[in-house]
């Protein structure tokens, strides 16, 4: 039964990671690039644990649905705009690099068996599987976040001095968004304890406290956006562009600017904000669990 597992799952994952990847691409919202380091990065997470792919898909339908809504109004606020969010290799990388690396550490120690999150069994497997349900709640909650609160009415507020800015502006929140976020992360923990029921044979009380990962990775989606903004808003430029009547992320003649110094790309924002949030949710769930 466990050879036959080992064989079949990395075949599943190979098919479904083959079909999702082709469908992302010809629905652009991958790149070229994007999608072969999409079935890179599926194939790994669903061979090694079906749950790890389950946050993962999560949180890449989630969001390229959300980024496809309200296109028109975000084509006049966003300077960067892509139809359809289409995104390259180094934008999957820097939403999943870190999470598959841990996913690549604990297959080595466990193979392809799914593990409970009990510290008192294994406080390196608890922490590595925090880590990945906090990568993903802060992914998932900083692309809810962006994609619909540039839609809200509301006006945002530079999280820094909480004063008004323009939508579009690196740093600037809004209720709805600080919403969306805690939503986004508490559906990928939802995802990776619904599947556990069927993929887990935990203990009664082990398996019950497992419930804790729902408010768990809410907090992680809302940590990281509020971390990813506050970045945004010190280490990563904003400015108004009186030419093209957009926020813009690099200084120019024709650009007044607004908050943040030049020193972090969005990329690099990301990549920080997960990384600091994956390890608070690494380090929460060897308090909780």
């Amino acid at each position: 039964m466990k050879m036959e597992r080992v064989m079949v799952q990395p075949i599943v994952a190979v098919l479904i990671s083959s079909a999702i990847a082709i469908r992302a691409y010809r629905r652009k919202s991958l790149d070229l690039s994007g999608a072969f380091m999409g079935f890179i990065v599926m194939t790994i997470h669903i061979a090694v644990n079906y749950r790890f792919g389950a946050m993962l898909l999560v949180f890449f339908f989630t969001s390229s649905k959300l980024t496809k809504v309200g296109e028109e109004k975000k084509r006049s606020l966003d300077a960067d705009f892509k139809e359809g969010g289409q995104r390259n290799w180094v934008q999957v990388l820097s939403n999943s690099g870190i999470a598959t690396l841990l996913v690549l550490i604990f297959w080595k120690l466990t193979g392809m068996n799914d593990r409970c999150l009990d510290s008192k069994e294994s406080i390196l497997i608890t922490s590595l599987i925090g880590g990945i349900i906090g990568h993903y709640s802060c992914c998932n909650g900083d692309t809810w976040s962006s994609e619909l609160g540039i839609l809200s009415d509301a006006q945002p507020r530079l999280i820094t001095t909480l004063k008004p800015v323009r939508k579009g502006t690196n740093g600037g929140v809004t209720k709805a968004g600080l919403l969306a976020a805690t939503a986004a992360g508490s559906i990928i923990g939802l995802a990776f304890v619904l599947l556990g029921f069927f993929t887990t044979k935990c203990m009664q009380n082990v398996a019950l406290k497992q419930l804790l990962v729902i408010p768990l990775s809410a907090l992680a989606g809302l940590c990281g956006s509020v971390i990813d903004s506050l970045l945004g808003a010190t280490l990563q430029y904003s400015g108004f562009c009186s030419v093209r009547n957009k926020v813009v992320g690099k200084p120019g003649p024709t650009v007044k600017k607004i908050s943040g110094l030049s020193i972090l790309d969005n990329n690099a924002v990301n990549l920080v904000s997960i990384l600091l949030t994956t390890i608070l949710s690494s380090v929460a769930c060897l308090y909780v669990f």
